[in-house]
């Protein structure tokens, strides 16, 4: 099992165990319909389909599980949960740098592989 520490945008946490097999679509569902009242009441969305998980940084989309995360089992594995109706679209902070002009490549020099 793997046990998650959720962490909201006001810096609540709240631990769940759940299984590499559940989806985040899965845990989304199941902290939706398990909500800690006592702890996260000024926090409640209307619908499960709303949270969203933040692992290093990114947006889980929610199909992905926790096994193909790779997450260590019998460990704490810490995540954001955040109310968002859609997922941001891929490489968007490129695409911005793109239309002001810039580049997205990894520095201002140019780069050459011989």
């Amino acid at each position: 099992m793997i046990n998650l520490r959720l962490i909201l945008v006001s810096g609540k946490t709240k631990e769940f165990v759940f299984s590499p097999v559940d989806s985040a679509g899965d845990i989304a569902l199941h902290v939706y319909d398990n909500w800690p009242e006592a702890d996260w009441s000024s926090e409640c969305v209307s619908r499960a389909e709303i949270l969203r998980l933040i692992y290093q940084g990114r947006f889980l989309h929610s199909s992905v599980t926790l096994g193909a995360l790779g997450l260590p089992l019998g460990r704490t594995t810490v995540m954001h949960l955040v109310p968002r109706e859609h997922l941001p679209e891929p490489n968007s902070h490129d695409q911005r740098q793109k239309s002001k002009g810039g580049s997205s490549s990894c520095c201002s020099a140019s780069c050459c592989i011989l």
